[in-house]
């Protein structure tokens, strides 16, 4: 068999998959894997631990796919880190967000389940990584699992089958344009 015929065997088996670093575009990538797996005809559950704020275009992209792909807001939007204490009603929504997600990577209702903006929960002391990595290690053998923001954790990295880090380059922010619709949100 070539090279290029295995790396596209239909042997399937469940990844890990991470979307770490400094630039845009963790999510964005991860819902395109998210998609692509819809198309393929899997179950998808997409479980965002501290978005919720705002309305995304994917959400409305998500509801034309029916009940095999799945949204979830779990957080209120930006949350406040540094000097202060995390805000309490913050910890407890990433903790029920957390349990959800736990549940359902043990489930076995889905075949891909990304775990977007984990990382902040985990690298602003939100969340334990242990138990992220413990319930990893116990997810159905055909599952996928994507997990994105900044600072991947290394014992997440460390398990992950590939990972994949975003880098800033330029931004057009950085020119004093803002967020545009359809291409940020």
């Amino acid at each position: 068999m070539t090279d290029q015929a295995q790396a596209f065997s239909d042997e399937r088996r469940g990844l890990i998959l991470i979307n770490t670093g400094p630039g845009k575009g963790k999510t964005t990538a991860a819902l395109g894997t998210a998609f692509r797996a819809a198309g393929n005809g899997m179950r998808v559950l997409v479980l965002q631990f501290l978005k919720g704020s705002w309305h995304y275009g994917e959400l409305d992209a998500a509801k034309a796919l029916g009940d095999n792909f799945v949204i979830r807001q779990m957080g209120r939007g930006f949350v406040k880190i540094g000097g202060a204490e995390a805000d309490p009603e913050d910890l407890r929504m990433v903790q029920e967000a957390w349990e959800e997600a736990r549940q359902a990577v043990l489930s076995g209702d889905w075949d891909m389940v990304v775990l977007d903006e984990i990382n902040y929960a985990i690298s602003y002391g939100m969340l334990d990584p242990e138990q992220v990595v413990e319930t990893l290690r116990q997810k159905p053998e055909l599952m996928h699992v994507v997990l994105t923001g900044r600072n991947a954790h290394p014992s997440l990295v460390e398990i992950a089958d590939t990972v994949t880090e975003m880098r800033e380059v330029k931004h057009a922010y950085q020119k004093g344009i803002l967020a545009q619709r359809g291409v940020e949100y």
